[in-house]
């Protein structure tokens, strides 16, 4: 939803009609609504001209078609069509992307254009009464109206078994670990962001594969996969990197717990380390503090994301050392992540009318995984060619373009077999 207050026109509309004599003597009018009613059954082609409407009420009248030339009225914030007989929209209507309101209601629609779709700022669409095919109008609604997201797709069935899944949830964490400070429970406690998180375990069969025989005493191989979704307002930086950070100090617990518990141990006698997969919609730019502490472990308590708020005591519960361990002014993690997206591989993964720029991104622990592909981006000049501003648009159904990586899990060096020490397989 956009920031800025959108207020609607006020129900009970007033009119003045300027006298003859003003209009001789020059004056100048100063009107953004339009109504036009009294059963009205085709609309002047002079309408188009009067670009300089936000509102615009057809409503009871008998229209039965709206002609495409109406997205000409390209600062239309308000339109209601409602109670008349239109049985079908223009797609042009999709392009008057300034629209808040769009009102159908008691008309003999039996779809919706798609292109309805690329109507990003649009927050109240009427659709009540007279509606022939219920199902169909909403079938298209739940492919219009589609939610942001990132997929990651894992063969469970013939790569990995389920171990655990977790949710976390960072408006608990934040009231859990506030410390008294004001910001923590203002600022970070009031967003209810979520992560989630698995803990898969590659299926023994496909590691004896890898060996080419039996292993015996091998220990199980895991790694987690997780999900999350930052807040999303520019003006919170602080509040993202504190999630982040939250984020990451129970991935670690979870790790921690998942071996004491199951008991890993490497072949080695030493603590297997499980490697992470981190997808996230961070809704960071990659210049933030956010991606600088994922990528370099760490970040310092006076980075300016913070705005000078007072969160050093509590972020130090998010510290890879813990509460007590010597920070010298960082708060850091133990995992060695890498971005699957390197040096501006996809200039954009997210792609608005006002906003184009990478805030959504896949990190992976070295040295257990490496990358063998990703998903490349949208051709830039089909974009411009298709005259796609932003998005969701039909032919690019969310806002966010899919990441895919494809992983290489590297197994840890098996036991020696006469002598002879056989290196891991992939």
């Amino acid at each position: 939803m956009p920031k800025e207050k959108y207020d609607p026109p006020d129900p009970r509309r007033m009119y003045t009609i300027m006298s003859s004599e003003e209009a001789a003597n020059g004056k100048k009018s100063n009107w953004a609504e339009l109504e036009i009613s009294g059963k009205v059954k085709s609309l002047s082609t002079a309408l188009w001209s009067l670009t300089h409407l936000t509102a615009l009420h057809l409503s009871d009248n008998s229209l039965s078609r709206i002609p495409p030339d109406i997205a000409k009225l390209h600062n239309l914030v308000y339109l209601d069509l409602s109670s008349n007989k239109i049985r079908s929209l223009p797609a042009e209507l999709g392009n008057m992307v300034s629209l808040r309101e769009l009102l159908l209601n008691n008309n003999l629609l039996r779809v919706l254009p798609f292109e309805l779709g690329k109507l990003f700022q649009l927050q109240t669409l009427g659709l009540k009464g007279k509606k022939t095919e219920n199902q169909t109008v909403q079938n298209k609604l739940k492919n219009i109206c589609l939610h942001k997201c990132i997929f990651l797709y894992v063969n469970f069935y013939f790569r990995f078994n389920l171990v655990q899944k977790h949710t976390v949830e960072f408006n608990q964490l934040a009231m859990a670990n506030s410390e008294g400070s004001e910001p923590m429970l203002n600022r970070v406690m009031t967003k209810d962001n979520i992560g989630v998180a698995v803990l898969l375990e590659l299926r023994k069969e496909l590691m004896e594969l890898s060996s080419g025989k039996p292993l015996h005493g091998i220990e199980r191989q895991l790694i987690l996969v997780a999900n999350a979704h930052m807040h999303w307002d520019p003006e919170y930086s602080d509040v993202k990197l504190v999630q982040t950070m939250m984020f990451l100090s129970e991935v670690k617990n979870i790790i921690d717990k998942a071996s004491r518990s199951l008991k890993l141990s490497s072949v080695s006698g030493e603590t297997n380390a499980i490697p992470l997969v981190l997808c996230a919609d961070l809704n960071s730019l990659p210049d933030s503090g956010v991606v600088e502490y994922l990528t370099t472990g760490g970040v310092d308590i006076t980075h300016k994301d913070f705005k000078e708020l007072r969160y050093s005591d509590c972020l130090t519960n998010f510290n890879c050392n813990g509460k007590n361990g010597t920070s010298n002014g960082r708060i850091t993690h133990g995992f060695k992540l890498k971005s699957a997206y390197e040096n501006g591989l996809m200039p954009y993964t997210n792609y608005t009318f006002d906003f184009k720029g990478v805030i959504d991104y896949i990190f992976y622990s070295k040295p257990q995984l490496n990358v063998l592909g990703i998903l490349g981006p949208l051709d830039h000049h089909w974009l411009i060619e298709n005259n796609i501003s932003g998005c969701p648009h039909p032919h690019i159904p969310s806002d966010h373009f899919s990441l895919f990586a494809q992983l290489e899990l590297v197994l840890p060096h098996l036991p020696s077999v006469n002598g002879v020490h056989l290196p891991g397989r992939r």
